[in-house]
């Protein structure tokens, strides 16, 4: 680190604390050619997550906008707010987790449905009906069909045990 009174690059730490709840490092540093001190704060560097739309335009992620869309699909069901917070953090920690910074609407769109899927299925239905902008009953009946196999695909297995 550079000292801010003569310019010279050898300085050292003397002091590390953490500040800000963590978020940041506070280092007291000393310069070895002047002897004054003089502080530093260190905090980690995050790079912006892109969405790229259906229409391939991009716009920077917005988990406030997600928590709405699952918030509007969990109208009047037993759904926590807290537990559609925690499905936002899993989304988001998924996708900074990974090496890309630029990733589809899609792919954020197939991790809610997900996430919902396991939580609540009247849920998972409105939001997949929003999302997969289904054209016609036809295709909304095959979604719900293959819901309704996979769900029960474990009974025929306990039937077939037994």
């Amino acid at each position: 680190m550079k000292c801010p009174f003569c310019g010279e690059a050898d300085t050292k730490v003397i002091d590390s604390r953490p500040a800000d709840d963590g978020e940041r490092i506070r280092r007291r540093r000393l310069c070895t050619v002047c002897n004054k001190r003089f502080t530093t704060y260190e905090m980690l560097e995050t790079v912006p997550l892109v969405v790229i739309k259906k229409d391939k335009s991009r716009e920077a992620f917005d988990r406030l906008k997600l928590l709405n869309g699952l918030v509007r699909a969990c109208e009047k069901r037993p759904v926590s707010l807290q537990t559609l917070e925690n499905v936002v953090d899993s989304i988001e920690q998924t996708l900074l987790s990974g090496y890309e910074r630029e990733v589809t609407s899609i792919r954020i769109g197939e991790l809610a449905m997900d996430q919902l899927k396991q939580i609540d299925e009247v849920a998972y239905v409105r939001f997949a009906s929003v999302y997969r902008q289904f054209s016609d009953i036809d295709t909304f009946m095959a979604e719900l069909r293959s819901l309704l196999a996979k769900r029960d695909q474990p009974r025929e297995e306990k039937k077939s045990e037994n």
